[in-house]
């Protein structure tokens, strides 16, 4: 199976972060599995590590480097991920899910025939099949 990781999951997982759960790590572990990350993700690292309010301990080249060294493929951002977030139909309960970034994660791993495998509940809203919720 082909999975994009959530940035969440991607960086839990290259620092053997207590939040990954057990079906996470099965999952991720399993010889079948090939392993994506997006340049979206990149993105979202590089963001993350210059705010002061967070505790990224690495910059987006590290993360970059760690996934390659994890063996982790990289999956290129295209505009018809970009746009395919547009496309995307909420039908959970409340608010629509707005994050930029989920959405277009989400519709990136639509494109490309892959699952999403993410902890965010909210992602969910969109019932889409190929979520992998852990």
């Amino acid at each position: 199976m082909n999975i994009l990781m959530d940035t969440h999951i991607a960086v839990w997982a290259l620092t053997d972060d207590k939040r990954l759960k057990a079906k996470a790590r099965d999952i991720l572990l399993d010889p079948v599995n090939h392993l994506y990350y997006s340049a979206l993700s990149v993105f979202e690292v590089d963001l993350k590590s210059k705010s002061r309010h967070n505790n990224l301990a690495f910059t987006a080249e590290d993360f970059t480097d760690m996934c390659r060294k994890a063996g982790y493929h990289l999956s290129p951002l295209t505009d018809a991920h970009i746009t395919g977030a547009n496309h995307l139909t909420w039908t959970g309960a409340g608010r629509e899910h707005h994050d930029p970034f989920d959405r277009i994660l989400l519709a990136q791993a639509i494109a490309e025939n892959m699952h999403l495998m993410t902890g965010d509940t909210a992602i969910s809203g969109f019932k889409q099949n190929c979520v992998i919720l852990v």
